[in-house]
């Protein structure tokens, strides 16, 4: 069945993939910037002196600045436009990458991640409403997962390249080289992003200070649809963000007694799969809406499952073929916790996007937040059992999948009563 264009939907084409395209280089290179300690943790312990939990603090940190500012950058979104909230993030994380450089003590270091956290907060919310701005309303699942993949190959970035220069010229030359290209993505920002196609423009939104903040978050929350895109998002994405942002490499070079070389190749391996994935699941819910939450339930239980199995191998090691499907399936993450952006962004109107992702992207991040410290404290009390550290992730999977399951219901209700408002205005559109 063909889409059914929307009254007022912007038109799409290639001056709203050019666009889009800066806006989500912005966002490419934070994701290089905020993984970056992945591929260094093991060094960053050495060079700082710090055990487990002091090194979790880290991720934890630049996590809680990042998780903590996404209702305020959503309604930055809303109330400034893209390109400004954009160029702040540019400026932001690329001090805060520079400083990681040149950092002499833990304390700076930990500043300075911080302030990337800061920056790196600004950006993929703001690219979700650079897309929904430019590009049809039927599009916006494939264009989110289209951002995912971008980020994705960010990871993929620092994965392969950034983790090869840190051993060859060095911490200091390796970070603050990378920070180039944070200048970079900032000149093209100023030169050629633009919030919105002309005749496209946003109503105005008055200034009301506190009690529009305030009414902005309380609509938002209000709806079920909100609630479930967080839970969504909670549930499905920490597994592989713990992974990849500092305990994968720990846990397969110290736990599973491999080399810095294959451990790189399979955390390599969870990239390309989120990234292949990206593309499968943004088609499939593009095309079937009711896909949503199966996609969703389905990848926590498989990832559970792997998990599972890794966790209690009798050997001392797992079997590298275990560890390859279990990479695989981490790959899907991703792409399952870009979903709750479409329980959240039907359920919301235009002048609410920002905030409503705002909301839904606080999810994942306050879970990998949690569970980066909880691996860190239990990894330090047992004496680097990783079996028992990195079991707290069924714990909050659980809590994940009894909201979503709890939630369920009113969103699909209220997705129903909205449908069926649309059909009715769209046949009282003049033609």
């Amino acid at each position: 069945m063909s889409a059914v264009a929307i009254p007022g939907d912007p038109p799409g084409g290639r001056r709203a993939l050019a666009v889009w395209g800066t806006g989500v280089s912005v966002y490419f290179v934070a994701v290089i910037f905020r993984t970056s300690l992945g591929v260094a943790g093991l060094d960053a312990a050495d060079r700082f002196h710090v055990n487990a939990s002091a090194l979790s603090t880290f991720s934890i940190l630049q996590l809680l600045v990042y998780a903590g500012m996404q209702i305020p950058v959503g309604l930055l979104v809303d109330r400034l436009g893209t390109k400004k909230v954009l160029t702040l993030g540019a400026v932001l994380f690329t001090a805060g990458q520079l400083g990681f450089a040149f950092s002499p003590s833990y304390g700076m270091a930990l500043a300075s991640r911080a302030l990337l956290g800061c920056g790196d907060a600004l950006t993929f919310i703001s690219v979700l409403r650079l897309g929904s701005r430019w590009f049809p309303a039927r599009r916006g699942p494939l264009v989110a997962q289209f951002a995912g993949l971008i980020g994705m190959a960010g990871n993929l970035v620092s994965t392969l390249v950034l983790a090869r220069l840190l051993h060859g010229i060095g911490w200091t030359a390796a970070f603050a080289g990378s920070a180039a290209a944070g200048a970079v993505v900032l000149v093209l920002v100023l030169l050629f992003l633009k919030d919105h196609p002309e005749g496209h423009e946003p109503e105005p939104l008055p200034h009301q200070g506190t009690a529009y903040v305030r009414r902005q978050i309380a609509a938002s929350w209000r709806e079920p649809g909100t609630r479930l895109g967080l839970w969504v998002h909670f549930t499905t994405q920490f597994p592989a963000m713990v992974f990849l942002l500092l305990w994968g490499l720990p846990f397969l070079v110290e736990a599973q007694g491999m080399s810095r070389a294959a451990a790189g190749e399979l955390l390599t391996l969870v990239v390309l799969s989120n990234m292949v994935v990206g593309l499968v699941y943004g088609q499939v819910v593009a095309r079937h809406h009711g896909a949503r939450l199966p996609l969703a339930l389905g990848t926590v239980g498989t990832t559970a499952a792997l998990w599972a199995a890794t966790l209690a191998y009798p050997g001392p090691h797992a079997p590298m073929w275990l560890l390859i499907v279990l990479c695989t399936v981490l790959g899907a993450c991703g792409p399952a916790s870009m979903i709750g952006f479409d329980f959240a962004r039907p359920a919301n109107p235009p002048e609410r996007q920002g905030t409503a992702s705002g909301i839904t992207n606080m999810g994942g991040f306050v879970a990998s937040m949690t569970t980066l410290f909880a691996i860190g404290v239990l990894l330090d009390a047992t004496g680097d059992d990783y079996s028992l550290a990195f079991s707290v992730v069924f714990v909050l999977q659980a809590v994940g999948v009894s909201q979503i399951l709890r939630l369920r219901g009113q969103a699909a209700r209220r997705e129903r009563e909205r449908r069926v408002a649309s059909r009715v205005e769209t046949v009282h559109v003049p033609a």
